[in-house]
C-alpha cells in the first residue's frame, strides 16, 4: 500500500531511509543537506523506534559512528554538504577498504553556484576515487525509492554507497508515492570480521585486491540498473545528436522537449559509468551533449571510453557554462533552440547582500574588536565558517581570511609564527568544537602570540538553530586544553558592556601568548523561537 506526500528532495531521502529500516543518521548541519536529519528528528516512526538522530560534532565523527553502527549489522546513513565530505575523507575513503556489515549510505548534497558554500566541488569524484558505487537521483521519487535500493545494494556488495544530490534536488518539492509501512530494522549481529576492519597493511592489501576486482561487477550492475536508461528519440530516426543527462539535468532536458525529445537520451543515475551504454550512444550518434550538474565528470570520462567518432559537447567545450547551476534555458542554448530567458535574473530587483541580524551578538563583538584594532598598525583577523563570516561585509569589514571550518585559529597561529602581531582568530561555538579545538591545542603548546575569540551564540545559527555540541562546555574545554584562567574570559556582547569588552580585548592582544575570549549571547532567532515556545507552554 502506498500514499502520496508532497516532499522536498531532502525529505524524500529521509523518509526513504526510515522506510528502508534505518537505525541511525549521523550528520553535521550544512546547507543543502540539513533538512534530512531534521525530518528524521521529527518523524513519528523514527521517534517510536528510537532511531539515532542527534547531531554529530563534525562529519568525520559522523562517518566513523555510522561505521560503528554498520559493524554491528545495522543500517546507518551519514549526511553532509559537499565540503563536509572533505572533513570525513579519511574514514570515507577507508570505508571502501573495510567494507560494511549493515548497509551504509553516505548522502552528500553538492552546491553548484555556491549559494552557501566555498566551492563547487563535485562529490562524484570522491565515489570514483574511493571505488564505491554512487547513486544520483533525478527526481524526488527516485530519491525516495533509491534509499531502499542503496541500502540493499550496500549490504549485497559489502560496500558503502555514496548518494549525491544537488541544491535544486534537495530544496525543490514534488509529489512522491511512499510506502505506508517501514521495513524492520536489522537485528544486531557479529558477522563483521577483524581481518576486514583492522586496516593493517597485511589486511588492507587483501581488501584492496577484493574491492578492485569488484569494479567490473559494479559497472555491470550500473549497465543493468533501472536508473540508467537508454531512451530512443521520438520517432527514432534522428541520430545527429545524442544526449547524456544525469541527476537533475534529466529534468532540464525533459523541460526543453515537453512533447518528447527527438534525440536519443542516456539517463545516468548510477555509477560507475556504464561504459557499454555510453559506447552505444557514441557509436550511433554524430555528436553527444553531456548535461550534468556540477563539474564535467561524465564528459571527461567519455573521451577516454568512447569507440565511435562522435563529437563530445558540454561544459569543457563551451556549449554549457563551465561554472554555476544549469537551468532549462541554458540547456536550450546548448541544443541550439530558441530561448525566452525564462530563468534570467530580474533586472528590476536590486541585489541585497546578506547581513547579520539586528540585535545579533556577533555585531557587538565586531564593533568592540574593530574599536580596539584601530589602535594597531596592520592587525589581521582570521575568520571562520558561520554567520559571523558576514563580518567581512560592510559595515564591519572586520575579517581578512576565511578558508574552511576551523582554519581561523591555525591560520592566526601560522601568521604569528611568521611574525604577525596582532593576530586574532574569530570562530563560532559550533565551528570551534567541529574543528577548532586541535588548532587551539597547537597554539597553546607553543604559547603562540594570538588572541582567540569564540563568539558563542548557543546554537548552530547559520543552518537554522541546531544544537551545538559544545554548549556550556567551552570554558572547561579551553581549560582542559591548557589555557590559563587569567587569560580566559567570558563577556556578554551588549553595547552597555563595550568598555569592559574593549578593555579585555586590548589586554589580551598585548599579552605575549595564547588567550581566549568568549562573547556569549543567544542567537536572536533561536531566542525568539524559545520565547514563543515558552508562551505556548504557559498557555497550556
Amino acid at each position: 500500500m502506498t500514499e502520496k506526500k508532497l516532499l522536498l528532495g531532502d525529505e524524500a531521502i529521509a523518509l526513504g531511509a526510515i522506510h528502508a529500516g534505518l537505525s541511525g543518521v549521523y550528520a553535521y548541519p550544512g546547507t543543502p543537506s540539513t533538512e534530512i536529519t531534521e525530518f528524521i528528528q521529527g518523524d513519528a516512526i523514527a521517534k517510536e523506534r528510537g532511531i539515532h538522530s542527534r547531531w554529530s560534532t563534525n562529519e568525520k565523527t559522523a562517518m566513523e559512528a555510522a561505521l560503528g553502527m554498520s559493524f554491528m549489522g545495522k543500517r546507518a546513513m551519514v549526511c553532509m554538504k559537499h565540503v563536509g565530505l572533505n572533513v570525513c575523507a579519511d574514514p570515507f575513503v577507508n570505508s571502501g577498504m573495510t567494507g560494511v556489515n549493515g548497509g551504509v549510505v553516505v548522502l552528500v548534497a553538492d552546491d553548484p553556484s555556491m549559494h552557501s558554500s566555498q566551492d563547487e566541488q563535485d562529490s562524484r569524484f570522491y565515489g570514483k576515487f574511493a571505488m564505491i558505487p554512487t547513486f544520483e537521483p533525478s527526481s524526488q521519487q527516485e530519491a525516495y525509492d533509491m534509499m531502499s535500493v542503496a541500502f540493499d545494494y550496500s549490504e549485497r556488495q559489502h560496500l558503502p554507497v555514496l548518494m549525491r544530490v544537488t541544491t535544486r534536488m534537495a530544496h525543490s518539492r514534488a509529489v512522491v508515492s511512499v510506502a505506508k509501512e517501514a521495513r524492520k530494522e536489522n537485528e544486531k549481529n557479529y558477522n563483521a570480521t577483524a581481518s576486514s576492519w583492522v586496516l593493517l597493511p597485511v589486511n588492507a592489501r587483501k581488501r584492496n585486491d577484493i574491492v578492485t576486482a569488484q569494479q567490473a561487477e559494479l559497472e555491470a550492475d550500473a549497465v543493468a540498473s533501472p536508473y540508467n536508461k537508454y531512451l530512443e528519440g521520438k520517432g527514432g530516426a534522428d541520430k545527429s545528436m545524442g544526449i547524456i543527462a544525469s541527476g537533475i539535468g534529466v529534468n532540464y532536458v525533459n523541460e526543453c522537449f515537453p512533447d518528447g525529445c527527438p534525440y536519443p537520451i542516456l539517463k545516468i543515475s548510477q555509477y560507475p559509468l556504464p561504459k557499454k551504454l555510453v559506447r552505444r550512444m557514441c557509436d550511433e550518434c554524430e555528436s553527444v551533449l553531456v548535461v550534468e550538474e556540477g563539474q564535467p565528470f561524465i564528459e571527461e570520462m567519455l573521451r577516454g571510453v568512447m569507440d565511435g567518432n562522435a563529437v563530445v559537447k558540454g561544459r569543457l567545450t563551451g556549449e554549457l557554462p563551465r561554472t554555476g547551476e544549469l537551468n532549462p534555458d541554458i540547456v536550450k542554448k546548448a541544443l541550439g533552440m530558441e530561448v525566452d530567458d525564462n530563468y534570467a535574473p530580474c533586472e528590476d530587483v536590486a541585489p541585497r547582500p546578506p547581513a547579520l541580524c539586528k540585535g545579533c551578538g556577533h555585531r557587538d563583538m565586531y564593533a568592540a574588536l574593530n574599536e580596539v584594532l584601530r589602535e594597531y598598525d596592520n592587525a589581521r583577523v582570521f575568520g571562520d565558517i558561520g554567520c559571523y563570516t558576514l563580518g567581512f561585509l560592510p559595515p564591519f569589514r572586520a575579517i581578512h581570511a576565511c578558508v574552511d571550518m576551523g582554519a581561523s585559529i591555525t591560520m592566526a597561529k601560522g601568521a604569528a609564527d611568521a611574525g604577525q602581531w596582532p593576530s586574532v582568530a574569530v570562530i563560532g561555538d559550533s565551528t570551534f568544537t567541529h574543528s577548532g579545538m586541535t588548532g587551539l591545542l597547537d597554539a597553546i603548546n607553543e604559547n603562540s602570540n594570538i588572541t582567540v575569540i569564540i563568539s558563542d551564540n548557543l546554537t548552530t545559527g547559520m543552518t537554522g538553530g541546531q544544537d551545538s555540541a559544545g554548549t556550556n562546555k567551552f570554558e572547561a574545554i579551553c581549560r582542559g586544553l591548557g589555557i590559563s584562567e587569567e587569560h580566559l574570559h567570558v563577556v556578554v556582547p551588549l553595547p552597555k558592556n563595550m568598555p569592559e569588552i574593549t578593555r579585555i580585548i586590548r589586554e589580551e592582544i598585548n599579552y605575549n601568548g595564547t588567550s581566549v575570549i568568549i562573547p556569549r549571547r543567544e542567537c536572536v532567532q533561536t531566542l525568539q523561537r524559545h520565547m514563543k515556545q515558552k508562551k505556548a507552554a504557559d498557555k497550556k
